[in-house]
């Protein structure tokens, strides 16, 4: 292929069909236009691809034809109806559904975290395996508290948020191939098992479940629900049930795992407030831990009543009809 000879060829089409892609409204001869041009281009950009891969060239007509598809299909418009829809049915439903998995995640890292917990206890010198004395006397007595009043509220906040997210993501992605999530998650009950134990050990169990609890029992839930919607997706190749191939229990679980996914980063946030400003806050502690169960409850009673009527209504994970419906805007 000549790609010069080409390009001044079809350089008009190209021009013409930028130009029709850019407008807010256009009229029926031009909708018909702009299709026939979209065709083209798209035929041009394989052709391209295949005889004469010029990465400029390629680039150029890729993002033409995504701007024409897009003018064509109509992109989605921004509608709080979708973001409302989202937060009382989608998401409460997904994470419904997917419950056996996290519940499951939940109880089995409560029984190994607090059975490391227990041992430790019993036997304080396994600490002695992951930290030196100076290491375990300074965690005790001013490390494991100044852990939560370090950072400004804000900046402590953004952080924690950002953490969690990524063990969340963690969790969620690794779930796919089901062993590396098993292992992020046992090396965290190792952790607050270990943590936990030694405070108990040196009378300061009190401080451990006092500064725990306010932000852990919603934090730790939205790791749990993010690694049972992760190992749903897994299990879902493995055992798709019957009349599905692996294939499409996989998208469907994917699917409804990605929806998980955007729902627990709103959660993490709270959890990160929560972290930020109620836990190194002066409240009393039971006050401050009665806060976070409270707030912990009412996301599971979110989750259960919202996600229960979503499922009885029959309400469907896929994208909502306004996203799929959009045509072109035509004079």
């Amino acid at each position: 292929m000549d790609l010069d000879a080409y390009v001044a060829e079809h350089s008009a089409e190209w021009r013409r069909l930028d130009e029709l892609a850019r407008r807010r409204r256009v009229s029926a001869a031009e909708a018909d236009e702009l299709v026939a041009l979209y065709q083209r281009a798209a035929t041009h950009l394989s052709a391209v691809r295949s005889r004469s891969p010029d990465p400029a060239l390629v680039a150029h007509l890729s993002r033409l034809v995504l701007a024409a598809r897009n003018a064509i299909t109509g992109a989605p418009a921004f509608s709080w109806r979708t973001v409302g829809r989202f937060f009382t049915e989608t998401f409460p439903l997904a994470v419904y559904r997917a419950w056996p998995w996290w519940s499951a995640v939940a109880t089995v890292f409560s029984l190994v975290t607090f059975g490391i917990m227990a041992y430790v206890v019993a036997n304080p010198e396994v600490a002695d395996l992951f930290m030196d004395d100076a290491t375990i006397t300074k965690m005790v007595q001013s490390e494991f508290v100044g852990y939560y009043s370090e950072f400004q509220a804000q900046n402590s906040t953004l952080r924690v948020w950002t953490n969690n997210a990524v063990l969340t993501a963690e969790c969620l992605a690794g779930g796919v191939l089901l062993v590396p999530v098993l292992i992020v998650l046992f090396n965290n009950a190792l952790n607050i098992g270990l943590t936990g134990g030694v405070m108990i050990t040196y009378g300061r169990g009190d401080v451990f479940f006092g500064l725990i609890m306010p932000h852990g029992l919603l934090e730790l839930t939205a790791v749990f629900v993010g690694a049972g919607a992760g190992l749903r997706i897994g299990w879902a190749w493995i055992v798709p049930g019957p009349l599905r191939t692996r294939g499409r229990a996989l998208v469907a679980a994917a699917r409804e795992g990605m929806l998980v996914a955007l729902g627990l980063v709103v959660v993490l946030l709270v959890s990160g407030v929560l972290e930020g400003f109620l836990t190194p806050s002066e409240l009393p502690m039971l006050v401050k831990d009665a806060i976070g169960a409270v707030v912990w409850l009412g996301f599971l009673a979110y989750v259960v009543i919202l996600g229960r009527a979503a499922e009885l209504r029959g309400v469907s994970t896929d994208l909502p009809e306004e996203l799929s419906e959009a045509a072109v805007p035509v004079a």
